[in-house]
């Protein structure tokens, strides 16, 4: 034990296998067991082409479309990484979250190499199949499901037959000793992060884990940390913790950098594309009760009661939501205890207006929330081929003094939208006191109106896809109108 200790600062080695320091990494055999999907097998050679076009296609999703919050954990070997991962996915709970390992796309054996396995290291930049890593991660981001080899790290080659089925998520943690060298892998990564431990305890937790969770002695253990761990970390981890954004010290022990950074991903997960483009629009945070009642609402084989169930609960979180937005002044309360209690006071000057018919079915949220509340009612109304509109509407009198919320349920294409703000702003309401409420928002409505009217607001629970060839909202709720009043 002593020898295999002292072999830490003997002759300095950080290539990939002793007995080919003079070899390319170009030369380096591939696994008998290639295969150019993301299923089991390493990638052959020339595949990089591939894995670029997949890493090309999670940077062309659409305009309308959230991609996932990727986030690169690395650090030396037994620093606490796979801790703090699953600390930050335990605090996430609310959304979808996957966890991706580098050790899984480790290139598998050859028969000769297995022979002298004592000879290979593993922690090694090139022991690594980064194309098919970058080929997985594309599809990833571009909301595809994903198949990640798993490695046997007792026979150190890829079980053939046996994969883990990966699908799209709203967060993905890759995670490895190695994440940051490639920059190709790190241009994938809105957030890096590097945990920070001392080199002695993550010598004893590799030797724990090694012996009890991979089957072996503490021998050789030790012998291939003095050398080939100690000697990658120093050439290869340790210069890339320069690329990250925030560094954990002591690893999972440190609650308030995990709860900091938890804090940083709520942000971005809760602040949609657009949101950063237009800063008047606001989309309600999303959790998976907002996400189921979207997925029964937009069941097309749902009944009409429980499609308008939990159609009203979704527009009445809207509807709260938008009222958070309303001015309000301070107000001093003493409460029956004779305490006293410094709170606010609601806006006074409001009104809703509901643009016919679909509209209409977002009154009773309102009215649920504002007590006595005066609403509105506009029509806009299309008239032959020409694209002509007539509107027709009925409005309090002093509305031009209010604060209004505008109501439908989907905002598509925008036009009918700016017709109802136009005709608000002629009666008299300032641009500022708008507030545009619905259920779903398509990209190109938003920037029909926000574009014309920059100083409205708007609120969603959900900002869709786009719009098809028919100018229909996708994937959308289909005839709001219809599905809500039961006469589709």
């Amino acid at each position: 034990m002593d020898a295999a200790m002292e072999s830490a600062v003997g002759p300095h080695f950080s290539g990939l296998r002793l007995d080919s320091r003079r070899l390319s990494s170009s030369s380096l055999p591939s696994s008998p067991s290639a295969s150019s999907s993301c299923k089991g097998g390493t990638a052959p050679d020339g595949t990089a082409a591939a894995a670029a076009n997949g890493f090309a296609a999670s940077t062309a999703a659409s305009e309308g479309s959230r991609q996932p919050f990727v986030i690169g954990v690395s650090g030396g070997t037994a620093s606490g990484k796979t801790t703090v991962c699953d600390m930050i996915i335990q605090q996430l709970h609310d959304h979808r979250v996957v966890l991706v390992n580098q050790d899984s796309f480790y290139r598998g054996l050859t028969e000769e190499e297995s022979e002298r396995v004592q000879d290979y290291n593993f922690d090694h930049p090139d022991a690594f199949d980064t194309d098919q890593l970058l080929e997985c991660m594309g599809q990833l981001k571009s909301g595809q499901s994903v198949n990640i080899p798993i490695y046997d790290f007792k026979n150190h080659r890829r079980c053939s037959e046996s994969f883990r089925k990966v699908n799209a998520s709203d967060v993905i943690i890759l995670e490895g000793i190695l994440v940051f060298h490639d920059q190709r892998v790190r241009d994938l990564m809105d957030m890096k992060i590097f945990v920070d431990a001392d080199a002695d305890i993550r010598l004893a937790r590799r030797i724990r884990r090694d012996t009890v969770e991979r089957g072996r002695d503490v021998i050789s253990v030790l012998e291939q940390y003095g050398k080939f761990v100690k000697p990658a970390f120093d050439d290869f981890v340790l210069p890339s913790k320069k690329y990250a954004d925030v560094i954990i010290p002591r690893g999972g022990d440190n609650h308030v950098a995990i709860d900091l950074i938890v804090q940083h991903i709520r942000t971005k997960l809760g602040q949609h594309d657009l949101c950063k483009i237009y800063p008047n629009v606001f989309v309600v945070h999303t959790t998976f009760q907002i996400r189921g009642m979207h997925t029964l609402i937009r069941d097309r084989d749902i009944a009409t009661p429980d499609f308008v169930f939990y159609s009203d609960r979704l527009i009445r979180l809207v509807v709260e939501h938008g009222l958070g937005h309303l001015p309000f002044t301070e107000k001093q309360v003493v409460t029956p205890t004779g305490s006293t209690y410094m709170g606010v006071d609601f806006c006074k000057k409001l009104c809703g207006v509901s643009i016919v018919r679909s509209g209409e079915s977002m009154e009773n949220a309102l009215r649920a929330c504002c007590k006595g509340i005066k609403i509105g009612k506009i029509l806009i109304h299309r008239v032959g081929d020409d694209g002509q509109q007539l509107i027709y509407h009925k409005l309090p009198l002093d509305i031009a003094e209010r604060h209004v919320l505008l109501m439908d349920p989907v905002l598509g294409t925008g036009n009918s939208a700016n017709q109802a703000i136009e005709l608000l702003i002629r009666k008299g309401v300032p641009e500022e006191r708008i507030m545009f409420l619905n259920l779903i928002s398509a990209p190109e409505g938003v920037h029909c109106v926000c574009k014309r009217f920059p100083r409205l607001k708007i609120v969603t629970s959900e900002i869709e896809t786009g719009l098809n060839e028919e100018w229909r909202v996708i994937p959308g709720l289909g005839e709001y109108g219809d599905r809500y009043f039961g006469t589709d």
